[in-house]
């Protein structure tokens, strides 16, 4: 198979040697079902709560004391953000006026440049009778918090706010909204997981009370992900028949890939500062060097604070599909936005939300990168992306 270069981590990261090796001895041990309560079932049950706590730990979750936060593990981001967003709506309106069973319509908000996954289940409260209202925001990609606050009803009950979009890279005033919807008695979830294992990712500090995150982002085991909750706070569940992890999540639950997760997270925290100085110095480089050679060049979120391994970018009268199929055969592998919606030929929500041009709209890429790249790889990225451009503008 033809090597390529990999700027698609935002899709997913390449699982990490160690993680691979921990796995890969998690399965020698041969743990067994951590439900049972035999002493195999005890030990693996051991494991697997060490693991609970240290990713607690890791994401700055309350992890011992009367008001100790809750992490659920899950198959990974998209079913974290459901149980999130249905559950804690569900559980609000089970508990509504004392317990009555009459149905009590909730208002929610979700921002306008949020993931599928949260999109796709506040469709679903909408069709349960409930109602969605999306956040607006600016030309940066970044949530408009004055309009949030103007947009507040009497029955608002849940905010959804990303902490990092997926496709532009640009972070979002969770903490501010946070604050504001804590004073008011309003619930905040925030989908973290393309922050997670790239920046420092604080729990307790975001004052949020749910927070979404998954282990491929940040080269753990892909199918294995997780919803930490505020002390106290407890979502409906969306699947029963079992009584693991407080019956929030039921299933039996994979010591090893809960491993890997968790060893992927110690490496990020091993190495945050060089990591993020590292993918900055060469996301910051591609960009600079490619907008010199080609000054009609979009970087889209530029003015905002981003993740520092996120590449937006708008090619003059470059179809978009035509660039990743060219970028493609020169093995460059890069993405349109959303790995969920990569099959798509719609244009991308985040940026229309953007209120960007359809042009540039039309012909955005996104680059990410990882801690495995190299800066010899950016520099034959900046070639191949040359290159191509170069040949589209001779056609």
């Amino acid at each position: 198979m033809k090597k390529f270069i990999y700027l698609d981590h935002n899709s997913t990261a390449p699982m990490l040697p160690e993680v691979v090796d921990r796995m890969t001895a998690c399965f020698a041990a041969g743990f067994v079902n951590p439900a049972s309560q035999h002493r195999p079932g005890q030990l693996a049950r051991k494991h697997l709560e060490d693991s609970r706590r240290k990713i607690a730990n890791f994401l700055g979750a309350k992890t011992s004391g009367m008001d100790t936060d809750q992490l659920v593990f899950t198959s990974g981001g998209t079913e974290s953000n459901n149980l999130a967003i249905l559950g804690l709506v569900n559980a609000l309106d089970s508990n509504e006026k004392n317990g009555s069973s009459i149905f009590s319509p909730q208002h929610i908000l979700v921002s306008s440049i949020e993931h599928p996954s949260v999109i796709g289940a506040a469709e679903q409260l909408v069709r349960l009778g409930h109602s969605v209202d999306k956040i607006p925001v600016d030309s940066d990609g970044v949530c408009c918090v004055e309009q949030l606050q103007s947009m507040i009803k009497d029955n608002t009950k849940l905010v959804s706010l990303m902490l990092a979009n997926n496709e532009t890279g640009v972070l979002q005033p969770v903490n501010e909204v946070a604050r504001f919807c804590r004073d008011r008695e309003i619930l905040c979830h925030t989908d973290a997981v393309q922050a997670v294992g790239k920046i420092p990712v604080h729990f307790r500090e975001l004052s949020v009370d749910a927070l979404s995150f998954t282990g491929h982002k940040f080269g753990g085991p892909r199918g294995i992900g997780g919803l930490v909750l505020r002390h106290g706070l407890t979502p409906s569940p969306l699947q029963f028949g079992g009584f693991q992890q407080m019956a929030l999540r039921p299933g039996t639950e994979d010591v090893a890939i809960v491993a890997g997760m968790e060893t992927a997270l110690e490496a990020f925290h091993e190495n945050a500062t060089n990591y993020y100085s590292n993918v900055l110095v060469m996301r910051d480089h591609l960009e600079k060097t490619l907008l010199s050679r080609f000054p009609d060049l979009v970087v889209n979120g530029a003015k905002a604070n981003r993740l520092p391994h996120v590449s937006n970018l708008s090619f003059s009268n470059v179809d978009r599909q035509s660039f990743l199929m060219a970028a493609d055969m020169k093995g460059l592998a890069i993405s349109t936005g959303s790995a969920c919606a990569s099959g798509s030929s719609e244009l991308s929500p985040v940026l229309l939300a953007m209120g960007l041009e359809k042009t540039i709209v039309e012909n955005s890429v996104r680059i990410s990168l990882g801690v495995s790249n190299t800066t010899e790889e950016i520099q034959n990225t900046i070639e191949i992306i040359s290159d191509i451009l170069n040949q589209f503008s001779e056609n």
